[in-house]
């Protein structure tokens, strides 16, 4: 916490301004653009916040909707996109509830939904899960894994979680605003003592694998997931 991380993310949109170093988005360095450009920018690069900002008085159909008829979409044009977005994150069957009667996971699901409504090439989460129990937590990476995999949609994620971020191609580890580890997420949690220093728990799989090593029991220092530990395990 008050590592930078948010503070980062609003300038790689231009909410917020920096003058030294340099962030480059789409190719563009990003404290060169004019409004105009930033503005164009942002068409681009969905946010989704820790809550939902969905409007209470309007069902899930029409909070997806809102941002097509801004644009002016046509009903049928909108009537199509809404179902196959609703369909696309689980909830083509929740199209008329209100917000009110969702879970949070939902509730977050829907909001994701609004913001490809205007296919952006990059969403950006800014701990999209922090709110969230488990389940729901569950519910949102799954919707992330895939817009990513299946609609090719950069996603860059912001989370406490380290169970999330060992889903990741690539993570970057903040601290005092300053960059301290990246790399895959193999390379990033073997420096186990580095992250507990600055106060970043590891996965529990990496956790786990450290004290069966100190048992004396042949284990991998990069193993992350259940599943890597359940076949190491029947290996051994």
């Amino acid at each position: 916490s008050g590592a930078g991380k948010s503070t980062l993310l609003r300038c790689i949109n231009g909410l917020e301004d920096y003058r030294d170093g340099s962030l480059t988005v789409e190719g563009q360095e990003v404290k060169d653009l004019t409004e105009k450009e930033i503005r164009e920018l942002r068409k681009n690069l969905g946010m989704i916040f820790q809550h939902f900002s969905l409007l209470e008085r309007k069902t899930v159909f029409e909070n997806v909707a809102l941002p097509l008829e801004c644009f002016k979409y046509s009903k049928a044009e909108i009537e199509k996109r809404v179902m196959n977005l609703l369909e696309l994150v689980g909830l083509a069957d929740k199209r008329d509830a209100k917000p009110r009667n969702l879970s949070g996971g939902q509730k977050q699901r829907v909001a994701i939904a609004g913001i490809i409504a205007m296919r952006p090439k990059c969403i950006i989460f800014d701990e999209a899960t922090a709110m969230l129990d488990p389940s729901g937590r569950k519910e949102v990476m799954n919707v992330i894994k895939k817009l990513n995999k299946e609609e090719n949609i950069t996603t860059l994620h912001i989370t406490h979680y380290m169970e999330e971020a060992v889903q990741a191609d690539r993570v970057v580890v903040v601290d005092k605003g300053k960059k301290l580890l990246e790399g895959t997420p193999k390379e990033v949690f073997k420096n186990v003592d580095l992250l507990k220093k600055i106060g970043l728990d590891v996965p529990y799989m990496t956790e786990l694998a450290g004290l069966l090593r100190e048992e004396g029991l042949d284990i991998d220092d990069d193993i992350l997931t259940v599943d890597e530990m359940v076949d190491k395990l029947c290996q051994l």
